[in-house]
């Protein structure tokens, strides 16, 4: 998948970009219980310690002595107990040295080595962390309770990371493009059931069972339903009616890790109404409008409003918005059809690296976050680069419960017309169209081959399951 030395440059570039000392503690996940503590959730190592160590076994930590210039790793061997359930195990030096680290030593040993280190002064970075039990253990290990582990956090660690993991190189889009390919063959696969009768349930578990059989599974938990207008809808229980929109928002992981995260909007039975299409082409054109200006040097925010006035002007021509659409615009308007942003990072994590925390990831000194329904939940707002991998996921939704709040309230009622949208929208659902991309020297790419995404494209993948 990944050489030896890809791991130990990943580690030497770390070492150059740390200016402080001390060391750097990474921990690997522990296994989570599912309903008894024998009974575990499938494995998933943590992304950071995986892009580091590449080791993928429970219980393990991760040490880089900025100091000595060393890489170590702490776990255990296993002992004949777990040899009786799990078979033979590879010693973990014998592990280590595939990922090109030499230092080992027992879990036990881990506590002396951070002790000896903080009673020495020397400095301990951590990352944050977004699991209960690595905190407990994070809290034992540097003798503070868990709500104070923030005083080890260390900013120049978080931003060092981003740096390091932000651009994927040829090696990593391969990854991505694998994951991609899975991610292709559930939304095809989920077009071609897209008929009445058939169960959100079947289709929902047919498309994971396929990311199970090429990858490790989904790269987040699948959302699929008619009721495309709630943003994350984990609901399955519906029965397929002809004439109704299925929203599927599903990807991968492949192997290595690296994620795939497509949306598609699909007419059950096959055929879009005339209303269902001059919706849809309008989510497509904004799709078309972010890619087109997608390139090093423009901000993500920039192309989430050049999407957000695609979305309003075309509002406007169907008689649903009405105004100058400039004006509403800047007033938040779009936002009651478009809450949400034009999409995020995507790699290791299918949104990147947002455990080190969303607004380090998706913004800068130069670009802040936007207060205001709808652009604040923009999770990328940055400048683009070369090598960035980004989704790009328009959308309009027809929510019952905020168009009856802003009616009331009468929010940005000189630009909506409500009349109509309580007359032909409020069981309309949502259609959101979601690619992968990568930044180029010149502009972008989709990743992998584009899952269909036209009119007539959707049509007819759906009418290959008759």
């Amino acid at each position: 998948m990944f050489s030896k030395d890809t791991f130990i440059s990943r580690r030497e570039r770390l070492h150059a970009m740390m200016p402080e000392k001390g060391l750097i503690l990474i921990p690997g996940n522990m296994e989570a219980e599912y309903n008894y503590p024998h009974n575990t959730y499938h494995f998933r190592q943590d992304s950071t310690f995986v892009y580091l160590f590449g080791l993928d076994f429970p219980n393990i930590f991760g040490v880089i002595d900025l100091d000595e210039g060393t890489d170590h790793i702490f776990g255990d061997n296993v002992d004949i107990e777990d040899i009786i359930w799990m078979g033979p195990q590879i010693p973990l030096k014998e592990k280590a040295s595939e990922f090109g680290i030499t230092h080992t030593a027992p879990l036990k040993d881990l506590s002396s080595k951070i002790n000896t280190a903080i009673n020495s002064g020397r400095k301990i970075h951590i990352l944050p962390t977004y699991r209960a039990q690595t905190e407990l253990q994070l809290g034992e290990l540097l003798n503070v309770h868990p709500k104070k582990l923030n005083q080890f956090i260390s900013p120049t660690l978080r931003s060092s990371m981003i740096k390091l993991r932000e651009k994927k190189d040829k090696n990593e889009i391969t990854e991505i493009e694998k994951a991609c390919a899975i991610g292709y063959e559930m939304h095809t696969t989920a077009m071609r059931m897209a008929h009445a009768g058939n169960k959100e349930q079947d289709i929902a578990g047919l498309i994971e069972g396929i990311s199970l059989r090429k990858g490790r599974g989904v790269s987040f938990p699948c959302i699929l339903s008619q009721h495309g207008e709630t943003l994350h809808n984990h609901d399955h229980s519906g029965t397929l009616e002809t004439g109704k929109l299925l929203l599927v928002d599903a990807g991968a992981e492949a192997n290595s890790y690296y994620a795939s995260d497509f949306t598609r909007t699909i007419p059950v039975g096959g055929h879009f109404s005339s209303k269902q299409k001059d919706i849809y082409n309008i989510v497509l054109a904004a799709n078309e409008k972010a890619k087109s200006m997608f390139a090093p040097g423009i901000t993500n925010l920039e192309c989430h409003l050049a999407a957000a006035r695609t979305i309003a002007n075309g509002l406007k021509e169907v008689g649903i918005m009405k105004g100058d659409m400039e004006d509403a615009i800047t007033k938040g308007a779009h936002a009651m059809f478009y809450p949400h942003g034009l999409g995020h990072m995507m790699g290791l994590d299918v949104h990147d690296m947002e455990g080190y925390g969303q607004i380090h990831v998706g913004y800068d000194d130069i670009t802040r976050p936007v207060e205001q329904f709808g652009t604040e939940n923009l999770r990328l707002g940055k400048k683009l680069e070369e090598g960035f991998v980004i989704t790009n996921e328009p959308g309009i939704y027809f929510i019952p419960a905020l168009i009856e709040k802003w009616k009331t309230e009468k929010i940005n009622n000189e630009f909506i017309n409500f009349d109509l949208l309580e007359k032909e929208y409020l069981d309309f659902g949502g259609i959101r169209l979601e690619d992968d991309i990568l930044i180029t020297n010149s502009g972008c790419d989709i990743i992998g081959q584009r899952v269909p995404i036209t009119v007539e494209e959707v049509e007819s993948e759906v009418l290959k399951g008759l």
